[in-house]
C-alpha cells in the first residue's frame, strides 16, 4: 500500500473532489477504490494529464461477491505507456443498482470490454454506444457470471437427429479404427 502512496497523492492533487482509497494488492499492482459518480471525471483525468497518461485500457471486468453487499466489483486495469506504470481503479456496485458512466469516449477499447462485462455480469454502462450482447445469444435469459445464477440447464433429449453415416460406413470406420490400433506383431 505504501507503493500507492506517491500516486495517491497525485491523483488527489490532479482531481481534488475524487476521494481515492488505496488498497493493498497480491501482485504490488497499485491499486484504489473510487466511487462510482467519479469514474467520467477521474478518467479523462488519468488520461490527459501530462504527469499520469493512462493512454491504455488494458482489462476492465467484474467480480460477483454475491450475497455481499456492494455485491459488484468493476475493475480496470490502466496502462501509461509513456511512464510504465500501471493503476487497478475498482469500483463498488450494489447488486440492486448495477450500472455506471461508459469509458468508450475516454478508452475506445472499453466498447467491447463493457459490452462484455454486461452480458456476463449484467452490469449496465450508461451511454454505451452499443449496449448489445456479446457473447450470449440476444434472447438468452440472466447473466451467466453471476454467482446466483443457475448452474445446471435442462435442456431436452434430441433423438431424432439423422446419423450422418449409414450403418454400413459406421461399421466400416468401426474396423478400421480397430484394425489401426491393434498392436503390430
Amino acid at each position: 500500500m505504501n507503493g500507492a502512496a506517491p500516486l495517491v497523492a497525485l491523483l488527489q492533487e490532479v482531481v481534488p473532489g475524487v476521494a481515492f482509497e488505496p488498497v493493498a494488492s497480491i501482485d504490488l499492482q497499485e491499486t484504489v477504490y473510487v466511487q462510482r459518480d467519479d469514474i467520467p471525471t477521474l478518467a479523462r483525468a488519468l488520461r490527459d494529464n501530462p504527469a499520469l497518461k493512462f493512454d491504455l485500457l488494458a482489462e476492465l471486468t467484474a467480480v460477483d461477491f454475491w450475497p455481499r453487499e456492494p455485491r459488484f466489483e468493476v475493475v480496470y486495469t490502466l496502462v501509461a505507456t509513456e511512464h510504465l506504470k500501471r493503476l487497478r481503479v475498482k469500483v463498488r456496485l450494489h447488486g440492486s443498482d448495477a450500472h455506471l458512466e461508459s469509458v468508450t469516449s475516454v478508452w475506445p477499447a472499453a466498447n467491447w470490454l463493457e459490452r462484455e462485462v454486461w452480458d456476463l455480469f449484467g452490469i449496465a454502462f450508461d451511454e454505451h454506444p452499443d449496449p448489445r450482447r456479446l457473447l450470449m445469444p440476444e434472447d438468452w435469459e440472466g447473466h451467466p457470471l453471476r454467482r446466483d445464477y443457475p448452474v445446471q440447464i435442462k435442456l431436452p433429449v434430441r433423438t431424432g437427429s439423422a446419423l450422418q453415416v449409414t450403418e454400413e460406413e459406421f461399421r466400416a470406420n468401426v474396423e478400421k479404427d480397430r484394425l489401426t490400433r491393434s498392436p503390430k506383431s
